[in-house]
């Protein structure tokens, strides 16, 4: 990607009709930081004078994202993980604790306020081709959070999906055609492109590449760490498995039941796992096997 489009994307985001950022006056604040996070649900009642019972799917995570750093969420599925992604994107009220974004309590925001903290923190879900409308253009669904969060003309809003496009290697041309013309891979970098084009400081990926080819794994999983090495976008990245996470992530945190078990670095987890549920997720991890001679 040319640095012209780089400084496109950044003046465009950043232009005149950006103007409500939101932002942090100091610079130690975290970009994210997760405190005793606590999410219980409800279950229907049994009977109707029963209590009703809770599935807890929370109970006290902790962990903080640093401005251009990344963190992985590990664990197998109803570890919890999903439910740390809707909390973070304030998609759902905790139990009790807090996500602070730039030291601002995402629960306490009024509605303007949580408008503007949407342009610093967007998404990229697990199935590239659910999450695209097919009824919609590349264009439109690339330009949808501009015409959520920003006041743009429509000139304007296919001009930065055009540069957003660019960024992560499709081309214009591109924008006229549908979800359903594209790859797998193809589509999850439209997914990458519009969550880009508020240029965002926080991209949370809830298992961005499970439902891709491994080869085509390799392609986005690069992808996104070039984004994040020319944008300083940092990266929430929520997955299962823990060679996906060893390729993007500066830490790691497993989840195990609701609760972080073992956290660290990527490498010093492969090297020197200490919890037996992070060895068993190490042992699910595919390795390369040695060809056997038969001299």
């Amino acid at each position: 990607m040319s640095t012209d489009t780089i400084d496109y994307i950044a003046t465009r985001v950043d232009g005149v009709r950006d103007t409500g950022r939101f932002d942090s006056n100091s610079q130690d604040v975290p970009l994210l930081e997760v405190r005793d996070l606590v999410r219980h649900y409800a279950l229907p009642r049994e009977t109707l004078f029963s209590p009703p019972a809770q599935v807890q799917a929370l109970n006290g995570v902790s962990f903080c994202v640093q401005q251009g750093r990344s963190l992985g969420i590990v664990g197998e599925s109803g570890s919890g993980k999903s439910t740390i992604a809707r909390l973070v994107m304030a998609l759902d009220v905790p139990t009790s604790g807090s996500v602070r974004l730039l030291g601002r309590d995402l629960q306490a925001l009024g509605r303007a306020e949580l408008r503007a903290a949407r342009r610093d923190l967007q998404m990229v879900f697990q199935d590239p081709y659910g999450s695209l409308d097919p009824r919609q253009t590349v264009a439109r669904i690339v330009a949808e959070p501009l015409e959520a969060l920003t006041e743009t003309s429509r000139e304007e809003r296919r001009e930065r999906a055009g540069a957003s496009l660019a960024a992560v290697g499709l081309r214009a041309s591109d924008m006229d055609k549908y979800p359903h013309e594209f790859s797998g891979g193809q589509r999850q970098r439209i997914a990458i492109a519009r969550a880009l084009i508020t240029r965002p400081k926080l991209i949370v990926a809830d298992e961005p590449v499970s439902a891709l080819d491994v080869s085509v794994q390799a392609q986005v999983l690069n992808l996104m760490q070039d984004l994040q090495q020319e944008f300083g976008i940092s990266y929430l990245l929520i997955s299962h498995d823990l060679a996906v996470v060893n390729h993007l992530c500066d830490e790691v945190c497993v989840l195990h039941r609701g609760v972080i078990v073992e956290r660290g670095t990527p490498q010093r987890l492969f090297a020197q796992a200490e919890h037996p549920y992070t060895q068993a997720l190490l042992s699910a991890v595919p390795r390369a096997e040695p060809a056997l001679s038969h001299a």
